[in-house]
């Protein structure tokens, strides 16, 4: 790949929509040596229905049985990347604890993969998977590619985060301000509105006023709501 950082550094700005994203980012992966690419992201809030977005070229097949099993409750990679940024290669030890999904995936063509996630403070967890049906990918072959593979996993992030977060629709409608933040702090330290009216010096009214913005900001029904959003999506 001739002046590979120019190339992904482009694909940030490339693209209309997902779709279209997608779509480079599959054409970059081609051009590193594989033939199948992937990008999931998925929000941290709401806490009980966890907004997520998967795009790949796999098999149809493969996509329907992995979304029908739920796969994605057992892939170690996934498991892996909520917690690590490290890059992973695919492996027989990496899957020991899901023999059923390996062998399906290697079945389909799946059968050597690379991934890397990344993962902001706010909780928002994307992750770019790079495979291919032959040729092992070799520790000299990581050596030579891993720093095209690892610009391509950020821009995939920046890139594809970019318009999925606005179809994710139940997260947070604006940020809040310094002022709601503060209040939502001290909420959360177990102080009452009278309590922190008397720590920021302000009326118990106004510390009211500013728990309501929040409530309704972060599109949540309780102060103590807002107080969990505000620290998932590392407001506080």
């Amino acid at each position: 790949m001739k002046n590979w950082q120019e190339d992904i550094l482009n694909l940030i700005n490339g693209g209309h929509d997902a779709n279209e994203c997608f779509a480079e980012l599959a054409e970059s992966a081609r051009a590193l040596g594989f033939e199948y690419c992937a990008y999931g992201l998925r929000v941290s809030y709401p806490l009980f229905n966890r907004q997520a977005t998967l795009l790949n070229n796999y098999p149809e097949t493969w996509q329907n049985m992995y979304r029908e099993r739920d796969y994605v409750l057992q892939d170690p990679t996934v498991r892996h990347g909520q917690s690590s940024t490290q890059a992973m290669v695919w492996s027989d030890e990496m899957f020991a604890n899901s023999p059923e999904l390996w062998s399906e995936a290697q079945s389909f063509g799946l059968r050597f993969g690379w991934a890397k996630s990344c993962i902001e403070r706010n909780g928002i967890f994307g992750i770019l998977t790079l495979a291919r049906s032959a040729e092992l990918l070799t520790e000299a072959e990581l050596q030579h590619k891993s720093s095209q593979m690892n610009w391509l996993a950020q821009a995939a992030h920046l890139n594809m985060s970019r318009h999925i977060m606005p179809t994710l629709t139940n997260g947070p409608n604006s940020p809040i301000t310094p002022r709601e933040a503060e209040a939502l702090k001290w909420i959360g330290d177990g102080k009452t509105s009278a309590e922190i009216g008397l720590i920021l010096s302000i009326s118990e009214h106004t510390v009211n006023f500013h728990i309501k913005n929040a409530i309704t900001k972060l599109n949540v029904t309780n102060r103590t709501a807002a107080v969990v959003m505000a620290v998932v999506m590392g407001l506080l």
